[in-house]
């Protein structure tokens, strides 16, 4: 894996135009919240820990606890009798950010969670402003906004009720040319970010983005591969999201196309049927085809080529430096 040599970065706002050209994602369903597990869920006392004197009947409550338990349920009881009201939900990018046009999925969920630990889902809506109907109570709300997330808690009182959720996002547009600064296919780039950390804490948040794409993300720092074909001409590097920014960085490939020959004298034409084997510094072997033109991407570096004909093997050394693609000629002649 290679570091990027040199990275250009420039931030921009994120204007409504700009968001309302959004194409959405999918997000996953979230699970639910810690604190809206069941007490009785988490772990309990260690085998060996003391316990009370005092017995308790198995499947009875405490007092506090039993008195705890019946104002619940009086609530949802309560609650349940109560006419469903009109909840309207919108999201900004920041604080003092517009208004999100388009693109957003929202989902709401109970505050109970059922036997698998997950909350159900009550409501669900792709309107830019979600306009729901649910009985007074707690809720869940779960906002996504491309791969932007965020889940806050939502309180349905006896009346009308709207809330605004602050999305804290920004956006990353990722762009890359070999050093030197020469164009390359985008069609041959694909860009993966993960979470910062450490390789084995990383966790993939989109995978195979094209050049130019513009991707919602909740505000921090990734880290983001770039890979030019399929083989070892990959660059990485830690970027920073801001809120209601777009960050476009430009990562910069050591690597090059190479296309192999095997001809009879320079210049001359290419023979057929001819099994190729590319292999590095270390003698692996990085790629192999067949045929008169096999074409591959490599990173900077030594390597060496075996051409086999029949019963005949040839094979020279060459380097690779960043720059337009190149031939690389394997001669008979010369054996």
């Amino acid at each position: 894996m290679r570091f990027a040599g040199i990275i250009i970065l420039t931030a921009g706002l994120l204007t409504g135009s700009t968001l309302a050209a959004f194409a959405q994602v999918e997000p996953p369903i979230p699970m639910p919240r810690p604190d809206f597990l069941d007490s009785r869920d988490q772990p309990g006392a260690a085998a060996g820990d003391e316990q009370s004197a005092e017995v308790i009947e198995e499947g009875a409550l405490e007092p506090d606890a039993a008195d705890a338990a019946a104002n619940a349920a009086a609530s949802a009881a309560e609650a349940l009798a109560l006419p469903p009201q009109l909840v309207t939900i919108s999201a900004r990018i920041t604080e003092e950010g517009p208004q999100i046009p388009e693109g957003m999925v929202w989902r709401v969920f109970g505050t109970e969670a059922d036997a698998n630990g997950e909350l159900p889902m009550v409501a669900r809506s792709e309107d830019s402003v979600a306009s729901l109907s649910l009985q007074p109570g707690e809720y869940l709300v779960h906002a996504a906004y491309g791969r932007s997330q965020v889940s806050d808690t939502l309180i349905v009182e006896a009346s009308a009720t709207s809330k605004t959720v602050i999305m804290d996002a920004g956006a990353l547009r990722l762009k890359t040319a070999i050093s030197g600064d020469i164009n390359m296919p985008p069609s041959q780039v694909k860009f993966d970010i993960y979470t910062s950390g450490l390789d084995d804490d990383r966790v993939p948040i989109a995978l195979n983005t094209a050049p130019e794409e513009l991707i919602y993300l909740n505000a921090g720092v990734y880290n983001v591969v770039s890979r030019w074909g399929s083989i070892n001409a990959t660059v990485r590097a830690d970027l920073r999201v801001e809120p209601g920014q777009v960050t476009e960085a430009t990562l910069f490939h050591k690597a090059a196309q190479i296309t192999w020959k095997l001809v009879s004298s320079e210049g001359g034409e290419a023979i057929a049927d001819v099994e190729w084997s590319i292999r590095d510094a270390d003698n692996n072997e990085v790629y192999a085809d067949f045929g008169a033109f096999p074409t591959a991407i490599l990173a900077e570096g030594d390597y060496s080529v075996i051409a086999t004909l029949g019963e005949n093997v040839y094979n020279r050394e060459f380097q690779v430096q960043p720059g337009p693609p190149r031939e690389v000629e394997v001669l008979t002649a010369v054996y």
